[in-house]
């Protein structure tokens, strides 16, 4: 029993002893445990992300698939739709040559009204000159402020001084206005004058041109009038030649031309486009070549019987009783290889059987040949020619020639032809003008007569077929042949150019010069054909204008980063106001005098503007392109001796110059020397180039008395 005790006592312990050390080890085991359960859940969420980036990854995959999918059949798609607009273009060209002569057939009949220029002119728009300048508000001016009677008194005045100096400004401001409104309206009607004049005369000569064409007397007014026909008609396609040479009996009221025809590669050679996406590139397929024969040589007989019928239709005085047609090409002749006008169809057509046909619905081929009794290339895309009836040249008047492709180059004509050119075009502006003979001709090319009443008389013109500058002395002998022949104007005409010193010593004298670029555009105005050089003779600009308003509306300057220089002065004198720019007292070149005949500089740096209230002149001035030469820019004001011949600068008072941003809003004012009698020519004042790159303006003060002229040559311009 004892031992059973004890036993149990000991059991006792150990379970004491057990318990005590379980309690103290029970909280490192629990931050251990849960140490363990962080990390599994930070493994799992790394192994959550990984999966889902691995997800994002095959989506993004799956979509950059279906982007080039897509993105490749719409390229596919876009390169199908080209070439099937190509196809459309092709069908579209030649549904046009098919068409050709149904859709001129229904064109309306040319008019000799359709020659007649109208009388109604761009009204007169003088823009900001035509409004008042607003007077001031007294009630704008009253006193501010003053405690005391005196200091009352004091305000009062001062506020009654700034009204009247404003006031008084604004008078003179609007003074200026009505004086440049009454110069800009004299310019205006000079302009317009000179457009009705001009517009009247050529009325005058369309009705004289339809008298003689109503009475069958004039061959030459024949030939222009079916000539402009010819070309008034909008039937024919672009890229369609327009080439004629005509004659006309007038006895047999017959005309007889060569036109021009399209070559072979009118007809185009693919019939249709279609994409190939394994080649990824367009794919033609060949018009067969025996449709392309028989459309070429169907748009052929078509283009005759288009000629015939619009001048047919054109004949509204009965002067053709008949026509004969030689159709051609101007290609490479297969026997020679050279360039040659190479004959594939002719006909003779009666009005009486013309007019029986119904050409809307003819076959043109069948018509030419059966119908019209004509000639027709067999093979015309070998270029086999036929025999070409009655030519322009059997007839015995003298044959006329529109048209072409390359227009004759001044540059290269020979001397006399040019001469000859320059003496039809002085007859085409409505003068008497024949050339001299080249042995004792007195320095005279062309004698002309301008037949106007008051400025009209007796015109003397040198001809000078140069590619360089013309030489002022050129200017001074034609100066003395005028005076030696009694001539009321001499008239210098060149294919090159004049420089400022030719310009300047013209001035004021009876002398025009006619550079290049002017004598293109008056060739062209006037019916005539010439080119300088590889250019293509289109039209050149207007001759240049003074530096006043241009009187036709819609002349505005150029924008962009400069300076406009507004020049005001009092006194009624005429002054031109001209910049050169100068490296030191030496003009870069010629070019960079601007004046009346030169507008601006080569690079556009400077040049003249028209001007605005209050300024009587303006000019335009980047500073900042100037040339890296030029350290200075010159500003000089001249007597204009074509309005006033006998004045002097004495009247040139009160001059300043303001110097404007691009909005015309004033930055600053700067006073020049007034002029002195006896002068005729002063150099306001100078922009120079400091180290920094600035300019400073330099007041001048030198007076020349022998004006523009001799100022200019102290800056190294050559004059006459």
């Amino acid at each position: 029993m004892g031992a059973g005790l004890a036993a149990a006592r000991g059991a006792q312990v150990l379970g004491e002893g057990l318990s005590y050390m379980s309690r103290r080890s029970n909280g490192l085991v629990g931050i251990w445990a849960e140490a363990q359960r962080q990390q599994q859940r930070q493994l799992e969420a790394r192994a959550r992300q990984q999966r889902e980036y691995e997800r994002q990854q095959r989506v993004y995959q799956q979509q950059l698939v279906r982007n080039q999918r897509e993105q490749q059949q719409a390229y596919k798609q876009q390169r199908e739709a080209d070439a099937r607009r190509r196809t459309e273009e092709l069908d579209a060209q030649v549904a046009t040559l098919q068409e050709l002569l149904a859709v001129g057939c229904r064109a309306p009949a040319f008019r000799v009204t359709s020659l007649s220029r109208s009388e109604h002119l761009e009204p007169f728009a003088p823009g900001v000159l035509a409004h008042p300048i607003p007077m001031p508000d007294p009630h704008h001016y009253q006193a501010q402020g003053g405690w005391t009677a005196s200091r009352r008194a004091q305000a009062q005045a001062q506020a009654r001084s700034r009204f009247e100096y404003d006031w008084h400004a604004a008078q003179a401001a609007e003074a200026q206005r009505q004086q440049q409104l009454a110069q800009y309206q004299r310019q205006y009607q000079q302009w317009a004058e000179a457009q009705l004049s001009d517009i009247r005369r050529h009325n005058a000569g369309i009705a004289e041109m339809t008298t003689a064409l109503r009475n069958g007397s004039d061959p030459e007014a024949a030939v222009e009038y079916f000539s402009a026909a010819l070309y008034a008609s909008a039937a024919w396609p672009e890229g369609f030649p327009r080439q004629v040479s005509a004659a006309y009996d007038s006895a047999a009221r017959h005309l007889v031309l060569d036109w021009e025809l399209p070559r072979y590669d009118v007809v185009p050679e693919a019939k249709s486009v279609r994409y190939v996406a394994a080649a990824d590139q367009d794919k033609e397929t060949a018009r067969p070549v025996t449709q392309r024969r028989a459309l070429y040589r169907d748009v052929l007989a078509q283009s005759v019987l288009l000629v015939l019928h619009d001048l047919f239709a054109a004949d509204e005085f009965g002067a053709l009783e008949s026509v004969t047609l030689n159709g051609f090409v101007d290609d490479h002749d297969p026997a020679t290889g050279r360039r040659a006008q190479i004959f594939l169809a002719t006909v003779m057509a009666s009005r009486s059987v013309f007019s029986g046909l119904n050409l809307e619905q003819v076959s043109a081929v069948d018509c030419l040949l059966d119908g019209l009794r004509g000639q027709l290339s067999s093979r015309p895309d070998q270029r086999a020619a036929v025999r070409p009836g009655r030519r322009p040249d059997d007839v015995g008047n003298g044959v006329v020639t529109h048209g072409g492709d390359v227009e004759p180059d001044l540059l290269e004509m020979d001397p006399i032809a040019f001469e000859s050119l320059i003496a039809e075009l002085f007859r085409a502006m409505g003068m008497q003008a024949v050339t001299t003979q080249r042995s004792n001709d007195g320095g005279v090319d062309v004698d002309a007569l301008d037949p106007t009443p008051i400025r009209g008389g007796k015109i003397v013109v040198q001809v000078k077929r140069y590619r360089n500058t013309v030489p002022p002395t050129a200017v001074r002998d034609l100066y003395g042949t005028v005076q030696h022949a009694g001539a009321n104007k001499g008239v210098l005409v060149t294919t090159s150019k004049f420089g400022p010193g030719s310009h300047t010593f013209a001035g004021g004298k009876p002398l025009e010069l006619v550079s290049g670029s002017e004598l293109v555009d008056l060739l062209h105005r006037h019916g005539l054909r010439g080119r300088l050089g590889t250019g293509e003779g289109s039209a050149a600009a207007p001759p240049a204008q003074r530096t006043s308003p241009d009187p036709r509306p819609g002349a505005d300057p150029d924008t962009g980063d400069y300076r406009v220089l507004g020049m005001s002065w009092t006194g009624g004198v005429a002054l031109d106001i001209c910049a050169l720019v100068c490296h030191g007292n030496r003009v870069l070149s010629d070019e960079h005098f601007v004046f009346f005949n030169n507008l601006r500089t080569p690079d556009g740096t400077v040049r003249a503007l028209p001007p605005t209230a209050p300024d009587k002149a303006a000019i335009q001035v980047s500073f900042d392109a100037l040339p890296d030469t030029a350290d200075r820019l010159v500003l000089v004001a001249a007597v204009d001796p074509a309005v006033n011949p006998e004045a002097d600068l004495s009247g040139f008072t009160d001059a300043c110059i303001r110097l404007l941003d691009p909005s015309r809003t004033e930055q600053d004012r700067l006073e020049v020397s007034d002029g002195r009698s006896d002068e005729t020519a002063l150099v306001l004042g100078s922009f120079r180039r400091r180290a920094g790159g600035d300019w400073d303006f330099v007041l001048g003060g030198k007076g020349y008395r022998g004006g523009l002229e001799e100022l200019v040559q102290d800056y190294g311009i050559e004059v006459a």
